[in-house]
């Protein structure tokens, strides 16, 4: 990028929001990726809901393309309560939701008397120019990547975004686990960009916690069917340990 944007949104007022470059897809350069929608639902839903509860499970509906203009949320209550809660938000563009949300929120209490297996990151590389790194578009320069593993249908790389969610505000460790979780796909894809489209229509990610900082580490593998469709999936990392899991199902064709 040219000019590195300030963050992934500009706070407009009254629930707008105005994309920037950062959040541009690979596909359009006029269509944003799914990752910052995602993170940006997650951060307003948050606002709504009482002091205690986290954030357990995001499902995020891709209603087709998401165009890099002005964005109303809307966010509305579907199951209320102090032990879990069930969330819906939309992001309306011109007047028409492209992407709708669920989130399960789960409240938080004390620590249990075992916490099950545990999974250890490999460590964070130094940067180094050699490594392969997303250049051209505003989403894939707006994150910092330090690949671990990268083969054809299995990728494992370290990543932080440069710049905060939204203006203003300081990147949480939610924020930057979400926006990073629709890339498992495009980590891990099979075939050649160039020559097969890999889509997904939806995303879910099922966080255990909340990353500690901004670095998070995904090992991302990608099956596809014999009949054109598949399945991304990733296990998320901090420096502590597990964070959680992603699954993504693809729509498989070539260009």
């Amino acid at each position: 990028m040219s000019e590195s944007p300030e963050a992934f949104y500009l706070p407009l007022g009254d629930d707008r929001y105005e994309p920037t470059l950062a959040t541009q897809s690979p596909w359009d350069p006029d269509t944003q990726h799914g990752g910052p929608p995602t993170a940006l639902l997650a951060h307003v839903i948050d606002r709504t809901v009482e002091p205690g509860m986290r954030l357990g499970r995001i499902s995020a509906d891709f209603l087709g393309l998401i165009p890099r203009r002005e964005a109303r949320i809307e966010v509305s209550p579907l199951r209320p309560g102090r032990a879990i809660r069930l969330t819906e938000a939309r992001m309306i563009v011109d007047d028409r939701p492209v992407v709708i949300a669920r989130t399960w929120h789960i409240a938080t209490g004390s620590a249990p008397p075992a916490t099950g297996e545990q999974v250890a990151p490999p460590p964070l590389p130094p940067a180094a120019p050699d490594l392969p790194q997303a250049t051209g578009w505003g989403y894939g320069e707006a994150v910092e990547w330090r690949h671990t593993h990268h083969s054809p249908g299995h990728a494992s790389v370290w990543a932080r975004p440069r710049v905060p969610l939204i203006a203003g505000e300081k990147l949480t460790g939610q924020d930057a686990a979400l926006i990073l979780a629709d890339s498992a796909n495009g980590l891990s894809l099979v075939l050649p960009l160039t020559e097969w489209l890999s889509i997904p229509p939806t995303m879910t990610a099922t966080l255990a916690r909340a990353p500690e900082d901004a670095w998070v580490h995904m090992d991302a593998r990608t099956t596809l069917s014999d009949d054109g469709l598949g399945v991304a999936r990733a296990t998320l990392c901090d420096a502590a340990g597990y964070l959680g899991e992603v699954t993504q199902p693809l729509l498989v064709r070539r260009r």
